[in-house]
């Protein structure tokens, strides 16, 4: 985007002729109203419900770029039952050249499935609330099928989840080059199913931790101290978010050992997800505590990452 100008000829005659230039309280004021000014204008372009959409994906976006090195440590735990320290050294042997590798999969596939997430639950909800308004369900129920409902959409992009956890693992690092490579060698060699390897998990994942995040959001929030500033709101937001991330994260913990161990092979038989935790666990000597190694770290990752989302999302949501 190219500078905008927001200051009149006659206050940039007065700044011109002062050394130690101020902005003048008329010139802020004209940089808000223009910064005001752009917001409503793209919340005019894109209408009261594509504006969720934009803010998910904008929270998202935010989110991958900063919590991606953690994710990839925490994916090299859930995948060989490693300590945090080993995953560390794994990604130091491994080079910065190769610490943003799979970057591009999750960003794409993040942001495209949290602005289904809002968007959709948000256009769901809508739709239901105004079809089953005179059949007397409750509200509670439309907004939970409108969270399974957005859930569920969001796994047709399981593929990018794949092509990620193939990108991480090192042991395909000779394999696969880069995102396009992956794709290109999965549909060529093995065909779309092959893609969508790992569905079920996500699946069992997507649906119900929705409708917990949707219907737990609200009434964490309102038990948090009154926000009376902005600042007040993005930090209760952020409270909100990440402590439902974090909850959530320990509790489908599991299927995520599940999705990344059934991703992480190529070609063979689909192994159904109950058979793949037995594996899994027997592995592991049977052992809880190993089976959900590495759940510590993605409860701090889902605290500062559901927080990021959260938070930016609710921000933007009140700009637009």
């Amino acid at each position: 985007m190219g500078a905008v100008t927001t200051m009149d000829p006659e206050s940039g005659r007065q700044h011109a002729a002062s050394p130690t230039p101020s902005p003048s309280p008329s010139a802020q004021g004209k940089v808000a109203k223009s910064g005001a000014a752009l917001t409503s204008g793209l919340a005019a372009r894109l209408g009261p419900q594509g504006k969720h959409y934009v803010c998910g994906s904008l929270a998202a976006f935010t989110n991958i770029i900063i919590t991606f090195p953690l994710q990839k440590v925490l994916f090299r735990q859930q995948l060989h039952g490693v300590r945090a320290s080993e995953a560390v050294r794994q990604l130091q042997r491994d080079g910065l050249r190769n610490l943003y590798r799979g970057l591009l999969p999750p960003l794409l596939q993040k942001t495209t499935t949290v602005a289904i997430m809002f968007g959709l639950y948000e256009d769901f909800s809508r739709l239901l609330l105004r079809h089953a308004g005179g059949s007397g369900m409750p509200e509670i129920v439309t907004r939970s099928i409108s969270a399974a409902l957005a859930g569920t959409a969001e796994a047709v992009l399981t593929p990018f989840e794949r092509v990620q956890t193939l990108l991480q693992d090192h042991r395909h690092h000779g394999r696969f080059n880069n995102t396009a490579h992956t794709f290109r060698t999965l549909l060529r060699d093995y065909g779309v199913r092959e893609c969508y390897r790992g569905l079920v998990p996500v699946l069992l994942r997507n649906g119900p931790s929705n409708v917990l995040f949707f219907g737990l959001r609200g009434p964490i929030k309102q038990r948090l101290p009154e926000a009376r500033t902005r600042t007040e709101h993005l930090v209760n937001d952020f409270v909100c978010g990440g402590v439902l991330g974090a909850g959530l994260g320990i509790m489908f913990f599991p299927l995520n050992v599940a999705k990344s161990r059934a991703q992480s092979q190529v070609g063979g038989a689909f192994v159904p997800c109950s058979q793949v935790l037995m594996t899994v666990w027997r592995e592991r000597g049977g052992s809880v505590v190993m089976l959900f190694r590495g759940a510590h770290l993605n409860y701090h990752r889902s605290l500062l990452s559901w927080g990021i989302i959260n938070a930016t999302y609710e921000l933007l949501l009140k700009l637009m």
